[in-house]
Protein backbone atom coordinates (compact mmCIF):
# COMPACT_ATOMS: atom_id res chain seq x y z
CA UNK A 1 0.00 0.00 0.00
CA UNK A 2 1.48 3.43 -1.31
CA UNK A 3 1.87 5.85 2.06
CA UNK A 4 -0.34 8.62 2.31
CA UNK A 5 1.91 11.47 3.37
CA UNK A 6 5.51 11.67 2.01
CA UNK A 7 8.55 10.46 3.82
CA UNK A 8 11.54 13.12 4.11
CA UNK A 9 14.85 13.07 5.79
CA UNK A 10 18.25 14.23 6.42
CA UNK A 11 21.02 12.10 7.33
CA UNK A 12 24.46 13.04 7.99
CA UNK A 13 27.09 9.59 7.79
CA UNK A 14 30.67 9.90 7.87
CA UNK A 15 32.49 10.15 4.26
CA UNK A 16 33.14 6.68 3.40
CA UNK A 17 32.07 4.38 0.67
CA UNK A 18 30.16 1.86 3.33
CA UNK A 19 28.15 4.47 4.61
CA UNK A 20 25.78 4.47 1.88
CA UNK A 21 24.33 1.33 2.46
CA UNK A 22 22.27 1.53 5.28
CA UNK A 23 21.36 5.26 3.84
CA UNK A 24 20.50 3.96 0.22
CA UNK A 25 18.56 1.05 2.07
CA UNK A 26 16.58 3.40 3.81
CA UNK A 27 15.24 5.10 0.61
CA UNK A 28 15.07 2.36 -1.69
CA UNK A 29 12.04 0.53 1.00
CA UNK A 30 10.61 4.04 0.65
CA UNK A 31 10.26 3.57 -2.97
CA UNK A 32 9.01 0.04 -2.52
CA UNK A 33 6.26 1.24 0.29
CA UNK A 34 5.17 3.68 -2.28
CA UNK A 35 5.12 0.85 -5.52
CA UNK A 36 7.64 1.93 -7.32
CA UNK A 37 8.73 -0.06 -10.56
CA UNK A 38 11.57 -1.97 -10.17
CA UNK A 39 12.83 -0.15 -12.92
CA UNK A 40 12.18 3.28 -11.04
CA UNK A 41 14.14 2.02 -7.75
CA UNK A 42 17.25 0.69 -10.01
CA UNK A 43 17.23 4.37 -11.21
CA UNK A 44 17.34 5.89 -7.83
CA UNK A 45 19.65 3.36 -6.41
CA UNK A 46 22.12 3.21 -9.26
CA UNK A 47 22.15 7.75 -9.39
CA UNK A 48 22.31 7.54 -5.32
CA UNK A 49 25.24 5.42 -5.42
CA UNK A 50 27.53 7.31 -7.97
CA UNK A 51 26.57 10.62 -6.69
CA UNK A 52 27.35 9.36 -3.29
CA UNK A 53 30.56 8.19 -3.87
CA UNK A 54 32.12 11.19 -5.90
CA UNK A 55 30.87 13.00 -2.81
CA UNK A 56 33.06 10.64 -0.86
CA UNK A 57 35.84 9.93 -3.41
CA UNK A 58 36.09 13.82 -5.50
CA UNK A 59 34.22 15.94 -2.90
CA UNK A 60 35.57 14.98 0.33
CA UNK A 61 38.66 12.83 -0.89
CA UNK A 62 38.48 9.88 0.73
CA UNK A 63 38.63 11.92 4.20
CA UNK A 64 36.69 10.10 6.79
CA UNK A 65 37.05 13.15 9.26
CA UNK A 66 34.45 14.91 7.00
CA UNK A 67 31.07 13.83 6.30
CA UNK A 68 28.42 13.68 3.86
CA UNK A 69 24.22 15.17 3.85
CA UNK A 70 21.98 13.11 2.31
CA UNK A 71 18.42 14.69 2.16
CA UNK A 72 15.36 12.67 0.33
CA UNK A 73 11.80 13.42 0.16
CA UNK A 74 9.83 10.05 -0.90
CA UNK A 75 6.22 10.53 -1.84
CA UNK A 76 3.74 8.86 -4.32
CA UNK A 77 4.86 11.00 -7.05
CA UNK A 78 8.39 11.80 -7.08
CA UNK A 79 11.49 11.39 -5.01
CA UNK A 80 14.14 13.59 -4.61
CA UNK A 81 17.67 13.41 -3.19
CA UNK A 82 20.33 15.70 -2.47
CA UNK A 83 23.48 15.23 -1.37
CA UNK A 84 26.21 17.52 -0.17
CA UNK A 85 30.34 17.10 0.52
CA UNK A 86 32.51 19.03 2.54
CA UNK A 87 34.90 19.51 -0.62
CA UNK A 88 35.77 22.75 -2.54
CA UNK A 89 33.13 21.58 -5.30
CA UNK A 90 33.48 21.39 -8.92
CA UNK A 91 32.43 22.53 -12.34
CA UNK A 92 30.06 19.95 -14.04
CA UNK A 93 29.86 21.23 -16.73
CA UNK A 94 33.91 21.06 -17.47
CA UNK A 95 33.63 16.79 -16.76
CA UNK A 96 34.44 15.50 -20.66
CA UNK A 97 31.83 12.78 -21.73
CA UNK A 98 32.94 10.17 -21.74
CA UNK A 99 31.32 8.93 -24.74
CA UNK A 100 33.50 10.90 -27.37
CA UNK A 101 37.05 10.72 -28.10
CA UNK A 102 40.13 9.60 -26.01
CA UNK A 103 37.71 10.30 -22.99
CA UNK A 104 36.48 6.62 -23.84
CA UNK A 105 39.36 4.90 -22.02
CA UNK A 106 39.19 7.97 -19.46
CA UNK A 107 37.44 6.77 -15.85
CA UNK A 108 36.55 9.77 -15.93
CA UNK A 109 32.78 11.09 -15.93
CA UNK A 110 30.87 8.34 -16.16
CA UNK A 111 28.93 8.47 -13.07
CA UNK A 112 27.71 11.51 -13.99
CA UNK A 113 26.50 10.40 -17.17
CA UNK A 114 24.58 7.39 -15.86
CA UNK A 115 23.07 10.28 -13.13
CA UNK A 116 22.07 12.14 -15.85
CA UNK A 117 20.41 9.45 -17.75
CA UNK A 118 18.50 8.08 -14.74
CA UNK A 119 17.02 10.72 -13.11
CA UNK A 120 14.86 13.21 -14.25
CA UNK A 121 16.14 16.08 -12.71
CA UNK A 122 20.19 16.78 -11.71
CA UNK A 123 21.01 20.01 -10.76
CA UNK A 124 24.28 21.58 -8.87
CA UNK A 125 24.79 24.10 -6.63
CA UNK A 126 26.99 27.24 -7.56
CA UNK A 127 30.00 25.41 -5.43
CA UNK A 128 29.81 22.55 -6.72
CA UNK A 129 29.55 20.44 -3.97
CA UNK A 130 26.26 19.45 -3.89
CA UNK A 131 24.01 17.63 -5.98
CA UNK A 132 19.82 17.87 -5.86
CA UNK A 133 18.14 14.91 -8.10
CA UNK A 134 14.31 13.88 -8.73
CA UNK A 135 12.79 10.71 -10.20
CA UNK A 136 9.30 11.12 -11.34
CA UNK A 137 7.06 8.50 -10.97
CA UNK A 138 5.76 8.68 -14.11
CA UNK A 139 7.17 11.05 -16.41
CA UNK A 140 4.64 13.85 -17.89
CA UNK A 141 2.71 11.88 -20.84
CA UNK A 142 3.40 13.20 -24.41
CA UNK A 143 0.10 14.92 -25.58
CA UNK A 144 -1.52 12.26 -27.55
CA UNK A 145 -2.30 13.39 -30.89
CA UNK A 146 -5.64 12.41 -33.37
CA UNK A 147 -4.83 10.31 -36.11
CA UNK A 148 -7.46 11.65 -38.90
Amino acid sequence: MALDTPTSASIVVQSQPMALDGVYKQILSKLKKNNYSDDDVFAVHLAFEEAFLNAVKHGNNMNPAKTVTVEYTVNAERTTIAITDEGKGFNPGGVPDPRVGENLYQPEGRGLLLINAYMDVVEYNDRGNRVYMARFRSPPAKAKQDVV
